[in-house]
């Protein structure tokens, strides 16, 4: 930027844009200095480097309001998990439930997973039919991103919200001026995704589940 360019002459951009054509290097700063702005190399590996005359104080401010816009509207793609038994209890599915609607709701997707132990391997139907009546019950919110299938003992979906309400997420947490608060989620343990690089896994179903399933 101006004394700092060492180029013997430039490609000069107006202010506004137009083409002024290649000068000496000192012509350029003179134009700069007439018109109080500065010269600012905008293509260095160019040859002849590319400058262009602007106020860089206004242009480094602008750019740093873009790049806070362009964060706060920022849409992040975030995998929970919730994990259940095939024989939960009603009153802990109704808590999970309640976990997964929420995590819909703030925009994020949900990899649900039903663990079978012992004889309960043999009847896989019971988390299929667990899967599907958790789908027919958040069908406003979400939707089947990723139908059930069996891995290992564990079946797992993955339930993603609809784009209105992913929308909607993303338009609260730019009212709020920054990055959701993530102050509720952090009530939940954080467990390493099995299928994503990015997923947080609710303290409801983590390795506490004993605690939450002691009705089954």
């Amino acid at each position: 930027m101006n004394d700092q360019i060492r180029a013997r002459e430039v490609r000069l951009v107006g202010p506004e844009g137009e083409q002024v054509g290649i000068v000496p290097l000192e012509r350029a700063l003179q134009l700069a200095a007439d018109v109080d702005l500065d010269l600012v190399e905008v293509a260095p590996m160019a040859r002849p480097p590319v400058c262009k005359l602007m106020d860089f104080g206004k242009f480094k401010y602008e750019s740093a309001l873009k790049a806070r816009e362009a964060r706060r509207n920022q849409q992040q793609t975030v995998i929970k998990e919730m994990k259940l038994r095939p024989k939960i209890d009603p009153h802990d599915y109704e808590t999970k439930k309640g976990h997964v609607v929420r995590f819909l709701k703030a925009g994020d997707k949900v990899k649900v997973t039903i663990m079978f132990r012992g004889r309960e391997q043999s009847r896989p139907e019971l988390g299929y039919r667990l899967l599907r009546r958790l789908e027919s019950e958040i069908t406003e919110l979400g939707y089947v991103e990723a139908a059930p299938k069996q891995d290992g003992r564990n079946m797992i979906m993955v339930l993603a919200p609809h784009r209105a309400v992913k929308a909607s997420a993303v338009a609260a947490t730019a009212s709020r001026g920054g990055p959701r608060d993530r102050a509720a989620d952090e009530s939940a343990a954080p467990a390493a995704d099995e299928t994503a690089a990015v997923g947080e896994t609710a303290a409801a179903g983590d390795t506490g589940l004993a605690a939450d399933t002691s009705g089954e």
